[in-house]
């Protein structure tokens, strides 16, 4: 069964640094391209960054709105992935989950990690 835990939001201030974590089970994630969303009161959950499996390159695609400030890792031994948040802002406050990213996604999702930007 496919299963995320996210793990790592906190309570910052704005321009401030955060990584938070997601552990994933229940399928091969190395073979997989992961992505981090979001999701803000009354928005819709929006796609963050993602990265590409290993024998894609492990390439990575971030939001406009992220780019410069986001990072996306994975590490695949451990099935872990990361996203390490630089210069926050109170927008960036959210709700913060990964998955399989595209059409790959799974219906099970993790009960996400909040992280505030105070404003």
């Amino acid at each position: 069964q496919v299963n995320f835990v996210e793990s790592g939001g906190e309570l910052v201030y704005p321009g401030g640094s955060l990584t938070i974590s997601c552990a994933a089970s229940g399928f091969t994630f190395r073979m997989y391209d992961m992505s981090w969303y979001r999701q803000s009161p009354g928005k819709e959950r929006e796609l963050v960054a993602t990265i590409n499996r290993p024998s894609s390159g492990s390439a990575t695609t971030y939001a406009d709105s992220v780019k410069g400030r986001f990072t996306i890792s994975r590490d695949n031994a451990k099935q872990f992935l990361y996203l390490q948040m630089n210069s926050l802002k109170p927008e960036d406050t959210a709700v913060y989950y990964c998955n399989r990213a595209g059409k790959y996604s799974s219906d099970s999702w993790g009960q996400g990690t909040r992280v505030t930007v105070f404003s």
